[in-house]
């Protein structure tokens, strides 16, 4: 027997057509003798039915709540030396975000590309290594706004959602739904 695991107007992640979607239609099949339907497909309005298995949907993702201390290092530049980059904002390196507190691990950017643009990378490198506070801001600012909705400006409500719908893009991986999850095989890595 099959149950539905979606419900209408959900957004799930269709992995086939790379592309979020909201589901219009549930649509059980139903069988003569049996009191539940035999299967369930979904429209979602992209020209066909979908199965269960073909669809995700967005969870929350617990290993960005302890995010610690990113920060901004320089790396020296192996490849040029400082005399023959003076355009660099730091001639001679290049920054490094680190994300673990051991000082290795995180986000560098290859030798060409930094030299290509090393005003863009640098203003990336402080938008990356600021990333964890401005999260921690953007969910104070719903949390606030969460506590006294009524209380709370119309620009403020606003902004409270548009840093609710960032926030999920970040926090929202994507997983088939519990049933479908128990009933998968599970592959040795």
């Amino acid at each position: 027997m099959a149950r539905a695991q979606f419900q209408k107007g959900q957004k799930v992640w269709v992995e086939c057509v790379g592309a979020w979607a909201s589901i219009e239609k549930v649509q059980p099949v139903w069988a003569k003798g049996f009191d539940e339907p035999v299967r369930v497909t979904y429209d979602i309005g992209l020209g066909r039915e979908f199965m269960a298995n073909e669809l995700m949907l967005p969870v929350e993702d617990e290993a960005g709540s302890d995010l610690g201390d990113w920060r901004l290092l320089r790396a020296r530049n192996k490849w040029q030396q400082a005399d023959d980059v003076p355009h660099h904002p730091v001639p001679g390196t290049y920054p490094v975000v680190v994300t673990d507190p051991a000082d290795w691990g995180g986000w560098r950017v290859p030798g060409a590309e930094y030299d290509r643009d090393p005003e863009r990378i640098e203003f990336q490198a402080r938008l990356i290594a600021a990333a964890p506070r401005l999260m921690a801001l953007a969910q104070a600012l719903v949390d606030s706004v969460a506590e006294s909705p009524d209380d709370a400006p119309p620009e403020t409500l606003a902004l409270a959602r548009r840093a609710r719908d960032v926030l999920k893009t970040v926090t929202d991986v994507l997983a088939p739904p519990p049933e479908q999850a128990a009933s998968r095989p599970r592959v040795a890595a």
